[in-house]
């Protein structure tokens, strides 16, 4: 299978993790990933806000480089994958915006490349039947609630993905790979996104609520499928709470075997050095983890 592949500017950033472990955990399950060449910011949360030309123009740019490609795309980024497929929308349903954005760009646009948050891709094209095949260290002793916040399910009628107020996706992904997934009333509620930087009080009061579930459930660890839930979700727990909170392509990784999964979990600011080592099949592998002290 090859795709087109959008990391978006957060992969290449904060989100290391996400696109190191999305690499390795595509590479395991045959799946070819060409980064699009030259690509530029999707506008995330801010454009759309201050010009709606501009909201369109940036994820249309891209869409321009992918079907120049040929292949359908893969977006990993829960905004990144909202504002392009809010774009591929715009584009097939709205003339009056596409012939904007046509004029702009000075491109032709066909309506049938396909885009998939790589959560879909994996679920659904690639399927469940096909994960579990690869699966090498079942986490059978990992107890873990799906988060998927805003972007992935909502505006449902643009991202088209899952069920916009009890998702399962996620929830099956894990499963596949031997977590037990425990339904939790926050899956779809907001982290406070980037409010964080301009009123942290209130994502705070967000994450606190979540996190004090989690804690009283006996949960192991929250995954995610967005950077921006994921920093939230790590960055603005109490002091008391110390809860590991994976992309799910880590652990997808660590089911996998993957020496690529097992490094990058180390970079998290919650240490995942316990919880990782207990996954460990035998001794020998925990040894070689080597975890680090917990911070």
């Amino acid at each position: 299978m090859r795709m087109a592949y959008y990391p978006g500017c957060s992969l290449h950033g904060t989100a290391l993790e996400y696109d190191l472990s999305t690499r390795a955990v595509c590479h395991e399950l045959g799946i070819d990933l060409e980064e699009i060449p030259d690509w530029n910011c999707c506008g995330a949360t801010s454009a759309h806000s201050l010009d709606k030309n501009l909201s369109y123009y940036l994820p249309a740019r891209n869409l321009k480089i992918i079907q120049e490609t040929g292949l359908d795309v893969v977006i990993p980024c829960a905004a990144c994958f909202s504002r392009t497929r809010c774009c591929a929308d715009a584009l097939e349903n709205d003339p009056q915006m596409r012939q904007i954005i046509e004029k702009k760009l000075s491109y032709k646009f066909h309506n049938d490349t396909q885009i998939y948050h790589l959560m879909e891709l994996l679920a659904q094209q690639l399927g469940l039947e096909a994960i579990r095949s690869h699966v090498k260290r079942p986490l059978k002793d990992l107890k873990v609630v799906c988060y998927y916040g805003c972007l992935l399910v909502r505006p449902h009628q643009f991202t088209r993905l899952d069920d916009k107020e009890n998702p399962q996706l996620l929830d099956e992904l894990m499963t596949t790979i031997g977590a037990t997934s425990v339904d939790w009333p926050f899956k779809t509620e907001c982290c406070g996104a980037s409010l964080s930087l301009t009123r942290p009080d209130l994502v705070l009061d967000l994450i606190k609520r979540m996190t004090d579930w989690t804690q009283d459930a006996d949960i192991d660890a929250i995954v995610t499928a967005c950077p921006l839930c994921q920093a939230n979700l790590e960055m603005r727990q109490s002091a008391d709470q110390k809860i590991p909170v994976f992309y799910f392509t880590e652990l997808l990784g660590l089911a996998f075997g993957s020496e690529e999964a097992a490094a990058v979990v180390k970079k998290h600011l919650v240490s995942t050095d316990t919880l990782v080592a207990k996954l460990m099949d035998d001794v020998t592998q925990a040894k070689e983890y080597a975890p680090t002290a917990e911070k």
